[in-house]
């Protein structure tokens, strides 16, 4: 691959308030992470606020060399209060009016989104107009074949219909959970709810759910996380399926952004859709093992 072309997060970075104490996290600053200890170029674009949070976010980033945009702004730097439950599960309490809500669009992003081989983003910014348009400006000014990466991260409220069509018509790939898909095919697909089972629980129904979202969105792939189950890459004609590994949860925080981006990487590098999966499960797996979104991957995993 280019050596100039970067594979971008673009959305929320900020700290996770976990029990043990706090952490760095957002899905897209946890993905360009990720990929850059594959040895591609991870950019994390967002903003931070004039405080001591933000300043801590760039020295994190400058000392695990993550390239990065994070225009200061007037809004303080994002916090999200995190509890887990029994199972290492994680609860959000996403603060409002923060510094990602407000990601201006800038010359040194747009000179970056051209050279864009991947770019990844999500719901979460998009609750927001101005981050909104400048996600949708950085897509738009993408090469035509990039792979944009639409992870879509449903959280608390903070989500439409209209958001989660517009991200999908400009995505060519989707990265969702069993529990969002639930969601999503309720609202783009006027599929019925029922109560008490999920589509991913009915395999020839997943199949048609997620088959249908391709064709209606001409997406490349879509990419299905079923927990600790196991999970599904589909594209127009193949399909993948990979059970999950049982391994000691310290929590769950940041394992589905490691999925997608170690995904994205080897995909990038060559791989095949199956190596690809399999490498990302097995990834994922170990960060369940780890606190916090973002630990270092052993290097037999890379």
């Amino acid at each position: 691959m280019e050596k100039n072309s970067y594979i971008i997060g673009i959305g929320e970075a900020l700290f996770d308030c976990l029990p043990e104490g706090r952490k760095l996290g957002g899905a897209p600053a946890n993905f360009a992470y990720h990929v850059s200890q594959f040895g591609l170029n991870g950019y994390v674009i967002s903003a931070i606020g004039n405080d001591e949070l933000g300043e801590e976010i760039v020295s994190t980033f400058n000392k695990v060399q993550l390239k990065h945009i994070l225009p200061v702004v007037e809004q303080p730097t994002g916090t999200v209060k995190v509890t887990l439950d029994e199972k290492g599960v994680p609860q959000y309490d996403i603060c409002l009016g923060v510094a990602w809500d407000n990601i201006p669009f800038t010359e040194e992003m747009l000179a970056v989104a051209r050279q864009a081989k991947a770019i990844c983003f999500g719901s979460l910014a998009q609750r927001s107009e101005k981050s909104r348009e400048t996600i949708h400006a950085f897509l738009a000014a993408a090469p035509k074949d990039a792979m944009r990466v639409f992870d879509i991260n449903l959280r608390q409220q903070w989500y439409t219909a209209e958001v989660i069509a517009e991200s999908l018509n400009r995505a060519n790939v989707l990265k969702i959970n069993d529990e969002e898909l639930d969601i999503v095919a309720t609202m783009l697909l006027g599929e019925p709810t029922v109560q008490g089972k999920l589509i991913a629980e009915d395999a020839d129904k997943t199949r048609r759910v997620c088959r249908e979202l391709i064709a209606k969105y001409n997406l490349n792939m879509l990419i299905l996380t079923c927990g600790a189950v196991g999970s599904y890459v589909f594209t127009a004609c193949e399909e993948s399926y990979v059970k999950t590994p049982k391994v000691q949860v310290a929590d769950t925080v940041g394992a589905g952004d490691s999925f997608t981006a170690t995904f994205v990487a080897q995909i990038l590098l060559g791989k095949t859709i199956r190596e690809a999966h399999e490498k990302a499960v097995a990834v994922s797996a170990f960060v369940c093992t780890q606190h916090g979104a973002m630990p270092i991957i052993p290097a037999e995993l890379k």
